[in-house]
């Protein structure tokens, strides 16, 4: 399939499919509404925040609530207004300015779904605004809120009732996703090719970048590129300029970003053969594993305690502890070798909201026991999205740690040392949740690439 043809197949499937998703926002915010006793809801973009002492303004991100309605991502303090009954007003702040470009009108296949309006400044914003004193708002304080007359800002039984439903995804969510998996795809292969052809870290992130297409500041997170021991650093964020003088692995954990939705791919390289590419082949297969075992009605938590114990035999299995899987997830060897949860919600947001919602009125369902950084423990549900993310780092911190305590004696410290000049394996599919099973956005985004990996 050409790149022609699978740009027009993508277009026809948003099209296809936006309708019924903002339809579906509609009618959930409306029940929200309702219940709260509100008229309507103000959503706000997110304002440009300034330097400090500075005149210059960090790199915008649009406020994640806001994207739920517009897939805008440049289009600073900008609305959108829902009153049920209504089409939502999108009201973008396009000012009479010749030092930036203002936001540009929106085109496209969702515009007309909307009653677009561009304004100068918030002034002519408001007055295209009803009475507030019933109307929620959605956003960070700005100057002169105050004189809205806004009912409510943020209020949390609001944005509770309105994030729950978030980690289900439509239809065209998942179009969105698929597209971030395909350009983040892109991004690695090249990323994987700079590597092997001796780039520095930062190299190699421009090389993901030109592959993409995208900017830095268009990517959902700063991309890990983790050279050599670097890799056991969770969220490596140098990108060093200068090549290492021996190069033996690359982590690189890096997603791309289409119409607000994001990829988080996380993949690992050996540069020569021997136990570290073993180890990696050995984890990927262990990944695969626990991708198997996701489906609707599956308890995430329950996924989390699977990975120990399968971490527990690929250590065995190595030679990297001295007893049991079952000792060394019983005695939490496991945790020092893997400190992280094992995935997370994934959407408008890298790590999107909701993960912990026992429902849509509040409440919160615990972590497991030992595992305080666990960032989903909701039970599975068709059209979730998570990440599936194993690894196995040598964390000098966690590892010095251990020695010191009784674990010290289950660890083959000679086998440890030999691979910590490697950093660590980290192996991130992103999986759409389906009655039966799940969708592996990442992978099949690498199998619909002409070269994949």
């Amino acid at each position: 399939m050409t790149r022609v043809e699978t740009q027009h197949d993508l277009q026809r499937s948003l099209e296809q499919t936006f309708g019924p998703h903002l339809h579906a926002v509609c009618e959930r915010t409306a029940r929200a509404l309702a219940t709260l006793g509100y008229d309507g809801l103000l959503v706000y973009s997110g304002s440009l925040l300034p330097v400090f002492e500075d005149d210059r303004t960090y790199p915008f991100e649009a406020n994640a609530p806001f994207k739920v309605w517009a897939p805008l991502a440049d289009a600073p303090r900008s609305f959108v207004w829902f009153a049920p009954g209504a089409a939502p007003r999108l009201i973008i702040e396009r000012p009479d300015d010749y030092w930036y470009k203002p936001a540009a009108l929106p085109q496209g296949y969702w515009v007309r779904y909307f009653d677009v309006h561009a304004v100068t400044d918030r002034g002519a914003a408001r007055s295209l605004l009803p009475d507030l004193a019933r109307a929620a708002y959605i956003g960070e304080a700005f100057a002169g809120l105050d004189d809205w007359g806004i009912g409510a800002l943020n209020p949390r039984p609001l944005m509770q009732r309105l994030d729950y439903p978030r980690a289900a995804k439509s239809a065209y969510e998942l179009v969105c996703l698929r597209e971030a998996s395909r350009l983040g795809a892109l991004g690695h292969v090249a990323a994987a090719a700079a590597f092997a052809a001796g780039a520095s870290e930062f190299e190699i992130e421009l090389a993901f970048l030109e592959a993409c297409g995208l900017r830095e500041q268009e990517l959902p997170y700063n991309p890990i590129i983790a050279l050599n021991s670097a890799g056991a650093v969770l969220h490596y964020q140098v990108l060093d300029k200068q090549a290492p003088r021996e190069r033996h692995s690359l982590l690189i954990d890096a997603g791309a970003e289409f119409a607000g939705y994001a990829s988080d791919i996380t993949r690992t390289h050996s540069r020569t053969a021997g136990d570290f590419r073993a180890l990696i082949a050995r984890m990927d297969q262990m990944q695969q594993s626990l991708c198997a075992g996701v489906r609707a009605g599956v308890d995430w938590r329950d996924v989390q305690l699977r990975a120990h114990e399968l971490t527990a035999e690929v250590l065995r299995e190595a030679g990297l502890v001295r007893c049991t899987a079952a000792e060394a997830v019983s005695t939490g060897v496991t945790r020092v070798f893997l400190p992280h949860g094992i995935g997370h919600l994934l959407g408008l947001e890298v790590h999107d909201v909701g993960g912990f919602m026992r429902t849509e009125q509040g409440g919160e369902i615990d972590r497991p026991e030992d595992h305080p950084h666990l960032r989903l423990t909701r039970v599975l549900q068709p059209g979730f999205v998570v990440t599936m993310e194993p690894g196995i780092y040598f964390i000098p911190q966690l590892l010095e740690a251990a020695r010191a305590d009784g674990r010290a004696r289950h660890i083959n410290w000679p086998a440890v040392e030999a691979l910590a000049p490697f950093g660590g394996i980290r192996i991130e599919d992103d999986l759409a949740v389906t009655a039966s099973g799940c969708e592996n956005l990442t992978r099949e985004a690498f199998a619909s690439l002409p070269v994949s990996r």
